[in-house]
């Protein structure tokens, strides 16, 4: 008679993986390098939102954001705000809420669902247009762009989207209709990332509301050196749904972990 055995590896479960970004056009567009941007971070105006365009954009630090009547400006800002994935900020009250709700999170099952609800502004302008949406379900549909989503049963209460490049994960925007879901579905993202292999989440333009959620900011060439250092890294998210009370050991309380400049 034999005791238990030793699970070997090919006896263990398979962590289901999303997909590689699948290959896109090259870009019609010739975006200037990101140090010719202007003080405001205006790197060009105009061009178009072809997955070839965007994902060239993305891969060299830029990215579009939408202005009323004027054509469509690219960005890359002199400060850079950024979360390494250990180094969100969590509360003591957040972390013990987690523990108890029934909450759960996806990826990449609701992204068009994100990507507008990231845009009602209660009747304010949205910089996130129906153009927008259509453009980046594109890139989503092509394995570059994803979402993250917080559900409290079939409720979608909160997410956030973004665009991956390797090892980095430029988060686009999120939102919340049941408190601290926005938080949530950006610990989800850090810590499906950062399992993966993901070392760098963008935040893109430094808030006060990043700030309190750990974000630090670095010089434009202190990212993009990032940036080019990553993009190449294969990292695929986990894809099965992970329940809000698992995340909790993944995050450390508010003020540990946090990052004072990039490696």
């Amino acid at each position: 008679m034999t005791g238990p055995q030793t699970p070997q590896p090919d006896d263990l479960p398979v962590v289901p993986r999303l997909r590689r970004p699948r290959p896109v056009l090259p870009s019609m567009w010739a975006l200037p390098h990101p140090s010719e941007a202007d003080e405001a971070g205006v790197v060009g105006m105009g061009a178009d939102l072809e997955p070839g365009t965007l994902a060239d954009a993305y891969l060299r630090g830029i990215f579009p954001w939408p202005h009323d009547d004027m054509p469509l400006p690219w960005f890359s800002p002199p400060e850079r705000a950024i979360f390494a994935v250990d180094g969100l900020h969590v509360a003591r009250s957040l972390r013990t809420m987690m523990r108890h709700v029934s909450w759960h999170t996806t990826i990449d099952t609701a992204f068009t669902d994100v990507m507008r609800a990231c845009g009602e502004r209660n009747g304010e302008a949205t910089w996130i247009t129906d153009e927008m949406v259509q453009a980046y379900t594109r890139l989503f549909d092509l394995s570059w762009a994803h979402s993250v989503e917080v559900w409290d049963a079939d409720e979608l209460i909160g997410g956030v989207y973004g665009v991956q490049l390797g090892g980095v994960f430029t988060a686009e925007s999120m939102f919340f209709r049941r408190t601290n879901a926005s938080k949530i579905a950006l610990i989800a993202l850090s810590h499906r990332f950062a399992e993966a292999g993901g070392e760098l989440i963008d935040a893109q333009v430094m808030t006060p509301h990043l700030a309190s959620l750990g974000a630090v900011s670095v010089p434009r060439a202190t990212f993009l050196a990032e940036l080019v250092r990553l993009r190449e890294k294969d990292v695929l998210m986990r894809r099965d749904p992970l329940a809000v009370s698992d995340l909790v050991a993944s995050v450390a309380p508010a003020g540990k972990n946090r990052p004072d400049t990039v490696h």
